[in-house]
């Protein structure tokens, strides 16, 4: 096992099957897959650890806690559990990647996790929260609630709430520009990417999407946004916060990540991953039950 997961570049969690997949993006092929815990979303990676969100399924027994798992990339095994409030389910890390946070959906809260320590701090939130993000120079922390359609910002060196702001219907996804002057925040329902303006918490722009597009995961490369569109079935590029382009993928795509040049993306009801190259899709590989949340070791 060890020896196999090493060449692994990707990882993948999957919702339903409670599993995290290893891919080799070399080969693009799955190399290991491994039993997580009873609903695993979201996933990230430190350049030492996976930690993987676990929650549970509404009126289903649960065969796992809710919490956060660190994972040894090499193996694939558990090597410490966190507690961290009911039903994780986006992550993110600080920059300094001392502290991870996850939004409690059920619960209404975010929680901001210190991982030497364990130490746990629990803030309030809009009304069934979703995204997590974090600015890349330290300051801020953006979670994104579906039901009240709005932003918690939280003062990361303070670990307080310090502003709510209201955007399109459904927000999902979050993320912070370079130099942490602008934010994106995809509303599912909305079918819309709200342009931020960090320094005031507020909302300056709208991109709206065509029809039958409903934004959730985003990332950027460049000058550009590739946006999982979910029951849109498609990533939706976007340049200087226009659309340009449109690369059809699997069914219900969740969330994504570049890896060696090429842009995995996670198809949540298709059960595979789209592998893309120079803005179209190269490849299709099987996934695990419910493909959701992508984290990469290496961007290049």
């Amino acid at each position: 096992m060890i020896g196999v997961v090493l060449a692994a570049t990707l990882f993948i969690t999957n919702e339903r099957a409670g599993t995290v997949s290893a891919i080799d993006t070399h080969s693009e092929k799955v190399i290991a897959t491994q039993h997580a815990g009873t609903r695993a979303r979201g996933i990230v990676f430190d350049g030492k650890r996976l930690y993987v969100a676990i929650s549970h399924f509404k009126g289903q027994l649960q065969h796992d806690p809710d919490g956060v798992v660190a994972i040894d990339p090499k193996t694939l095994k558990i090597v410490r559990r966190y507690e961290c409030g009911r039903d994780p389910e986006g992550i993110a890390l600080t920059p300094d990647s001392k502290h991870f946070v996850v939004s409690n959906e059920d619960a209404g809260t975010a929680t901001i996790v210190d991982i030497a320590s364990g130490k746990q701090t629990s803030l309030v939130t809009g009304t069934e929260p979703e995204g997590v993000a974090t600015s890349p120079d330290g300051k801020w922390i953006y979670i994104t609630a579906e039901t009240s359609s709005t932003v918690t910002v939280i003062d990361a060196k303070k670990k307080t709430v310090v502003a709510n702001f209201f955007v399109s219907t459904r927000p999902r996804g979050a993320l912070f520009s370079p130099d942490s002057k602008r934010a994106w925040v995809t509303s599912e329902i909305g079918g819309a990417i709200d342009v931020v303006d960090v320094p005031h918490h507020r909302v300056i722009a709208k991109i709206q999407l065509p029809k039958n597009d409903h934004p959730v995961g985003l990332v950027q490369r460049g000058d550009r946004l590739y946006v999982a569109t979910g029951r849109g079935n498609s990533v939706a590029v976007i340049e200087h916060d226009k659309l340009i382009k449109q690369i059809p993928v699997g069914s219900r795509p969740w969330w994504l990540a570049f890896a060696d040049g090429k842009l995995y993306v996670a198809n949540g009801l298709s059960n595979d991953i789209s592998i893309i190259e120079n803005d179209r899709v190269t490849g299709t590989l099987k996934a695990g039950d419910g493909p959701w949340g992508v984290a990469a070791t290496s961007e290049d």
